[in-house]
């Protein structure tokens, strides 16, 4: 049984990686926790076969938990009806109510929980090897709280497993719950050493290049933002600071250059996302990243590195889905362009 796990950088082709190990001959079970993940995995399946293999099974991360796990053992016990998204956070409910709202849903963020309490991992567990030879999770680096302690839980079976995820793209939780887990993020090799409690073999070179970001990006993001990357490409690219309103302006009005945004960014009215929403998509070229107060501030000032994590993750998420040339846009300058764009 071998057991890895793959940390990667941006743009190293971690989906690529995942879909070259795939064969007809091996069952494989793929769960991912982003929407932009699934759709890129799934399309990626189907171009190296020309369609979806039977012997691959492809799931978001909660219906993986509820449909593989909680509901052939414990749904008609409990009677429920689906997940509620929001969290309980009630701490002092007792019993059933901990998991369990009004309307009989499982708070999203304690389904892990429950089914570890209600003692049915030992019947969870054989069912991986009798339905999948192997198990692959993509983006691993987004599981957190009960989520993060059931997946070291399951790891416990007798296939093969490969997880992949890049530490520094960790902008989502699959779940929050109290202080469970909450400072699982803060040190790398902290979080390194949590796997190889669980038997993990850690490989850290496989992915440890980018098809793509040039060598430019690379080294700014290495050297100001903090988080090492190197590049397989030898070209140079552009990254641009943009200090006049009629440059601003014609950078928004131009539909092939994406403007991502630390949030909000429907306010705009133009081609456009959020930082941590642009998380796993590959076909930008030109990329404008709009610089909120915090990290202009910390841009002038050369202390990028100092940014809070979670700011940090997300603004390395956006630099990095250029292909090609990219421009930053002071805050300052939204007023007037979203006047203009109206």
């Amino acid at each position: 049984m071998d057991k890895t796990v793959i940390f990667a950088v941006a743009g190293s082709g971690k989906t690529t990686h995942i879909i070259n190990q795939l064969t007809l001959e091996k069952r494989a079970l793929i769960i991912t926790y982003t929407n932009n993940n699934y759709d890129n995995l799934r399309r990626k399946i189907i171009g190296k076969w020309g369609y979806f293999p039977a012997t691959i099974k492809l799931v978001n991360y909660y219906s993986f938990l509820y449909s593989f796990c909680y509901r052939p053992f414990l749904a008609s016990k409990h009677s429920t009806k689906g997940i509620n998204w929001k969290s309980n956070t009630n701490f002092f409910a007792r019993g059933d109510r901990r998991y369990i709202d009004n309307f009989g849903r499982l708070y999203s963020n304690r389904i892990a929980k429950f089914v570890v309490e209600n003692n049915i991992l030992q019947d969870i567990i054989p069912r991986f090897s009798k339905y999948f030879d192997v198990l692959y999770i993509d983006e691993v680096q987004d599981f957190a709280g009960h989520d993060f302690n059931f997946l070291r839980d399951i790891s416990q079976t007798d296939i093969d497993m490969l997880f992949v995820g890049d530490f520094y793209q960790h902008t989502f939780d699959t779940s929050r719950d109290g202080k469970v887990n909450n400072s699982l993020h803060d040190d790398f090799r902290k979080y390194l050493g949590t796997f190889r409690e669980a038997g993990f073999a850690i490989d850290s070179a496989t992915l440890s290049k980018s098809y793509r970001c040039s060598p430019t990006l690379c080294q700014f993001i290495s050297d100001q933002i903090g988080i090492e990357i190197q590049s397989h490409r030898t070209d140079s690219t552009l990254i641009t600071f943009v200090n006049n309103t009629a440059e601003a302006q014609d950078i928004f009005n131009d539909n092939q250059i994406v403007k991502l945004f630390y949030q909000e960014h429907y306010k705009y009215g133009c081609f456009s996302k959020n930082w941590g929403d642009c998380k796993g998509e590959d076909q930008y070229n030109n990329v404008c990243v709009i610089l909120n107060k915090t990290v202009l501030e910390s841009y002038n000032s050369g202390r990028l590195k100092t940014l809070v994590p979670q700011t940090r993750n997300k603004f390395y998420v956006a630099c990095s889905r250029a292909r090609q040339n990219l421009y930053f846009v002071p805050y300052t300058f939204l007023s007037t362009i979203a006047q203009k764009c109206e």
